[in-house]
């Protein structure tokens, strides 16, 4: 309908315009041009009556009355200058003047009625692209210096019957044209604050714009025949003749809009809003170069009033550009908060999934990097047992607590449920380790809904250069969460390397059990120092398991340890390992105590005595140089007859140390049940950020260790402040990847065997307070 109904319209307005143009030419003469331009004028007004009349029968309430309201005005207004034509064009009387004052008051109430009838010109909530009230309140002072000044430089319409009130007395006409600058400066600060989505507003701005056209036309035909330029008059009358079908087309029914909310990218730019500040002003600019141009002279009054003008539209674009720059930075902000939302966890806020591709792929192109897949065990026993609620709690904890172990370079990222992926940029760290330091940042419990919660993960570990150059970041996750379900179906707690050969699944019970007593193919043992920091000699070296199953997938000892034993080959693995490393280490004449692990459950046990009793025989290795280690965080079933063989043990000088002390619960029942000699500080104590801080935790440990006897190995010693902090706290016996990573003993044997380059950096590690000082 909208378009059949604007095509008539626009017809209708360009005939009218038409006639008013050929009129002006006074092609038959001024009289014949003054008479057809009222009957333009009355035909027009008469035409927007019936109009209104005819709508308003069809409306309710205000809609009805803001219409008929205008109907009376241009009533009056047509009656007024059909009298006055008909008097030959001479002064209406003086009854004739002050009907023509109702005009201003008759359309002053139909505005307030549609206004009022539309609800409110602002939208409740307010919108971001609205104007400060004092910019409006200028905009609105600037319309009336403008059609002031018009007024002005038409002496008031006092020397014209041609405008309206058509009097003869002053007073009447310049109380005219008061009234004429009310309805305009009302017009122009309603119009400035109607908002496009407010209803009624099409309606408003038509009859806005045609009573604006009217004033403008009545003002510009009094200054005409001021300045006695009757032609200009002419056409200046035309918007008399506009003006009223403008009004009409305002009181037709438009489309409403369509409401919109605080932040709809919908608004578009309002041309009305953007241009109708300046009219006036540049209007009033061209009449002034016009009427210096005739040579008539400018009053210091109407030039006062365009300096003003002048003035408050540049402070008005200060304040509307200082607005849109404010606006620009809200925006600015809006979208770097939606650009935030898009790219992080809602819950934890940490990157998602999207930003750590973004991530990934940037890595793939920059450099090596290792990709880490993390998900967390059994996390469905969580929700089901203290609910969703707490489940997200513990998953907000555990993104706090991977956060502290991860570089400030590397990304940590929620990818989905209980997934997290980690980004490690470059080749500095080896991945084995940072995957080790988050199974001990995971290894200490969480809090939940009051409870102690122990959380483990699996974990998939990929390398840059794992797949060929075509491979994308959603192939690298894959690979990634093969892996991971990979070490999951082997046992859990687990960090798989991803190996793009053979698929093949990898079963260590099944290998153990076809090597039948021998060493199972891909099994092997290799060392990692124990040091004496106080003359950096090398005391003791402690043997760790590794396996590669037959796909050539490196299998982490956590892994495959935990399937043996579920598989009820944990006493055959231990024999292995001891059997293999009192060979080797026999073998390679090497003059240090053996460390080897040996299940909790292994204690109490006579075969396991039987069985390390027949290994020192056999193998010549004194009973004082083997050093069994049992992890506290396996349950000992009989702490009574655990005692009772480590008393045995140590008869024949076979020495029991009680390892991972400091991250289980029941560190101080085993200190006080079981006669061990040694006690290896579990490593996370050893990660804290505050080294004051560990230096206390350490001391007090070790005061409690030493009054028992005891002897103690701080484990997981990375840095050389970590070296100073327990030297400081007086342990003197180390263990960690500052003094050598696990590798086979040949290299082990090798980097000790200078005496003097460990002299010497026992002689550097001797000086704790070198240490405690954070010294290299």
């Amino acid at each position: 309908m909208a378009p059949f109904i604007r095509r008539p319209r626009l017809a209708l307005t360009a005939g009218v315009a038409l006639l008013a143009v050929i009129n002006a030419l006074a092609l038959a003469g001024t009289e014949i041009a003054r008479r057809g331009e009222v009957v333009l004028q009355v035909a027009t007004g008469l035409g927007a009556a019936v109009c209104g009349v005819v709508v308003a029968a069809r409306m309710r309430g205000a809609a009805r009355w803001w219409r008929l309201l205008y109907v009376g005005a241009l009533l009056i207004w047509a009656v007024a200058e059909m009298l006055w034509g008909a008097g030959g064009a001479r002064p209406a009387p003086w009854l004739a003047g002050v009907v023509y004052l109702a005009l201003p008051a008759f359309a002053l109430a139909s505005l307030a009625v549609l206004l009022k009838s539309s609800g409110g010109v602002a939208s409740p909530e307010g919108g971001p692209r609205r104007q400060p009230m004092s910019t409006n309140v200028m905009d609105g002072i600037v319309a009336g210096l403008s059609f002031l000044t018009l007024a002005m430089l038409g002496d008031f319409g006092t020397t014209s019957l041609a405008s309206l009130p058509r009097s003869s007395a002053p007073t009447l006409s310049v109380v005219f044209a008061v009234a004429e600058l009310i309805v305009v400066v009302a017009v122009v600060m309603v119009v400035m604050l109607y908002e496009p989505d407010r209803p009624y507003r099409t309606n408003f701005l038509l009859l806005a714009a045609g009573l604006l056209t009217m004033a403008a036309a009545d003002r510009l035909v009094a200054y005409f025949h001021t300045v006695d330029v009757p032609t200009g008059a002419r056409w200046a009358g035309i918007g008399l003749i506009l003006g009223p079908l403008l009004i009409a087309f305002a009181m037709l029914e438009h489309p409403q809009p369509r409401p919109t909310t605080v932040n709809d990218a919908s608004r578009g730019l309002d041309w009305t809003q953007l241009i109708l500040p300046y009219v006036g002003f540049v209007g009033i600019a061209n009449l002034v170069a016009f009427h210096v141009w005739i040579g008539r002279p400018i009053t210091p009054l109407v030039s006062a009033m365009i300096i003003a003008m002048v003035t408050l539209i540049a402070v008005r674009q200060v304040l509307a550009t200082r607005a849109q720059n404010q606006l620009t930075r809200r925006l600015y902000w809006a979208q770097r908060g939606l650009a935030y939302q898009v790219h992080h966890d809602a819950l934890t806020g940490l990157p998602n999934r999207l930003l750590f591709a973004q991530r990934l792929d940037s890595a793939m192109r920059d450099g090596p990097f290792v990709l880490i897949f993390v998900d967390l065990d059994d996390f469905k026993e969580v929700n089901d047992r203290f609910g969703h609620a707490a489940g997200d709690e513990l998953l907000c904890a555990v993104g706090e607590r991977l956060k502290r172990y991860v570089n400030e370079g590397d990304t940590l990222a929620r990818i989905g449920g209980d997934e997290y992926a980690i980004l490690i940029s470059g080749d500095g760290e080896d991945p084995d380790v940072v995957a080790d330091r988050l199974r001990v940042a995971l290894r200490e419990p969480f809090a939940v809904q009051g409870s102690s919660v122990r959380v483990k993960a699996s974990m998939g570990l990929v390398h840059s250069d794992a797949g060929g150059p075509s491979q994308t970041s959603d192939d690298l996750l894959r690979q990634a969460d093969i892996s991971m379900y990979a070490g999951k179906r082997m046992g859990k707690n687990s960090a798989i390397v991803y190996e793009p050969s053979a698929p093949m699944q990898s079963d260590f019970p099944t290998a153990l059990r076809a090597a039948a007593g021998a060493v199972p193919d891909g099994f092997r043992l290799v060392y990692q120092p124990v040091v004496d920091l106080t003359d950096g000699s090398l005391v003791a070296v402690e043997a760790l398991a590794r396996w590669t199953a037959p796909n050539g997938m490196e299998i982490p000892p956590e892994t495959f340890v935990a399937v043996a034993e579920a598989a009820g080959l944990g006493a055959r693995l231990d024999e292995l390992v001891l059997e293999l490393a009192c060979s080797e280490v026999m073998a390679a004449g090497l003059d240090v105590d053996i460390h080897v692990n040996v299940g909790a459950a292994r204690l109490g046990s006579s075969g396991f005595e039987h069985g390390v009793r027949r290994v020192l025989q056999r193998h010549q290795l004194p009973p004082r140089r083997l050093v069994l280690e049992i992890t506290e965080t396996l349950p000992i079933l009989d702490l009574a007859d655990a005692a009772e063989q480590i008393e045995r043990f140590r008869a024949v000088g076979v020495k029991v140390a009680l390892d991972d002390f400091g991250a289980g619960y029941n560190s101080l029942t085993y200190l006080h049940a079981l006669p061990v000699h040694i006690v290896k500080l579990d490593r996370s104590l050893a990660v804290g950020a505050e080294p004051e801080r560990d230096l206390t935790v350490y001391r007090s440990v070790i005061r409690l260790c030493t009054e028992l006897g005891l002897d103690v190995i701080a484990e997981g010693i990375e840095t050389t402040v970590q070296a100073g902090t327990i030297l400081a706290a007086g342990c003197r016996l180390a263990q960690g990847h500052l003094f050598g990573r696990p590798s086979a003993l040949a290299d082990v044997q090798r980097e000790w065997q200078n005496t003097a380059y460990a002299v010497d950096q026992g002689e550097h590690l001797s000086d704790p307070t070198s240490y405690a000082n954070g010294a290299p």
